[in-house]
């Protein structure tokens, strides 16, 4: 279960020549480039939509930006500061939001945890 948040589309948009350049809502500049991405309802430089942490171009690593607390995030960065982590049902130790899991009924497995409880296979 997450906390509450916002998930936004990036998309990304051709200039066209003969059009009046739109305002960055990063810089504060003109994009003159020949592409720029609508995020939030407002255009950006393809390098200035950046994540508040890892400073990664969400351009580049997906369609999706989360918002929280004025902050705009890549998914990895979002899940690692508000995420809810848990307890592997099998060993007990916490599993950090971000990690890939099993889900079986109400429990929720490491993916190596995730095994056969009579032959311990995977």
């Amino acid at each position: 279960l997450l906390l509450s948040y916002c998930i936004s589309g990036i998309q990304m948009l051709s200039v066209q020549p003969d059009t009046k350049p739109k305002g960055c809502a990063g810089c504060n500049r003109k994009i003159k480039d020949r592409y720029l991405l609508k995020a939030l309802d407002k255009y950006w430089h393809e390098d200035c939509l950046k994540c508040a942490c890892c400073d990664c171009r969400l351009g580049e690593v997906g369609s999706t930006l989360y918002t929280k607390a004025n902050l705009i995030l890549c998914r990895r960065d979002y899940l690692r500061l508000f995420g809810v982590t848990g307890n592997c049902a099998a060993c007990s130790k916490l599993i950090p939001a971000f990690e890939m899991v099993m889900r079986a009924k109400d429990n929720v497995y490491h993916l190596d945890c995730f095994a056969c409880q009579l032959c311990n296979q995977r």
